[in-house]
């Protein structure tokens, strides 16, 4: 398992609505839905002056009403960048952890009914914002967000006592699966549902040929981060982002 590759993967798993190269950072766009398809990544080499591009990149951000939120990874260039940033005021909010896991020692599913859609639903978009407790106004956009990812899709929703209880999405690129959208009902939790879900997830990339998996997780859900460790999942490397006060 490769960090550099899971940090790439994580990017094509989870497009935005329109991407800019910029001198080598990566800049995402998508209406303000999630910071990650929102956010500049610096990732690849620069070759123009610092502080005037920080101030292209507000400015390009602004103009679609947008912060400017910076990723920050192992992998942003320059390497001082995080400091710099400091400097001009930015700070840190939702540092965050990037697993991973081999899955030939992942255990197998308990008989739970969980369905795996590999094109999106109207049914399942439903089910997570109801879940998630996203604003509805934002169905559309991410909606065209995930019709973006070019790689195979599967929507999965698990059932128990007649209902959908929890959902989630997988994107296989490479021989990797990459979880995304993992909630579960709030009445629900704390009896297994999210791990069971998982494990169909993950079964389900394995019949497709994946070998590893890789998801993201907030430093302080400490709920998530035991049961990521339950299931298998190590750490990886850290990111946080930066925005100005």
């Amino acid at each position: 398992m490769d960090s550099k590759t899971i940090e790439e993967l994580c990017l094509n798993n989870w497009q935005p609505l329109s991407t800019l190269l910029y001198d080598g950072w990566v800049l995402r766009f998508a209406n303000g839905y999630t910071k990650r398809a929102n956010s500049i990544n610096p990732i690849h080499y620069s070759t123009l002056e610092l502080d005037e591009k920080i101030e292209q990149c507000e400015q390009m951000y602004a103009a679609h009403s947008l912060p400017a939120i910076y990723r920050i990874s192992p992998f942003v260039h320059p390497a001082h960048l995080d400091q710099v940033l400091e400097e001009k005021g930015y700070i840190t909010f939702d540092r965050s952890i990037v697993k991973a896991v081999k899955l030939d020692g992942v255990k197998q599913p308990d008989q739970h009914q969980a369905r795996i859609d590999e094109t999106l639903t109207a049914e399942w978009l439903g089910h997570f914002f109801r879940l998630s407790q996203t604003p509805e106004n934002y169905k559309s956009v991410m909606e065209r967000m995930l019709s973006n990812i070019n790689t195979t899709k599967g929507f999965i929703s698990l059932f128990a006592e007649g209902q959908v209880v929890a959902c989630g999405l997988g994107v296989i690129e490479r021989d990797y699966i990459g979880l995304f959208d993992i909630v579960t009902d709030v009445q629900f939790r704390n009896r297994g549902y999210g791990e069971q879900m998982i494990l169909h997830l993950l079964q389900w990339g394995k019949e497709k040929g994946a070998a590893y998996s890789h998801l993201q997780v907030l430093a302080n859900n400490e709920p998530a981060l035991r049961l990521y460790s339950k299931i298998g999942y190590s750490d990886m490397y850290q990111y946080w982002y930066r925005v100005k006060a």
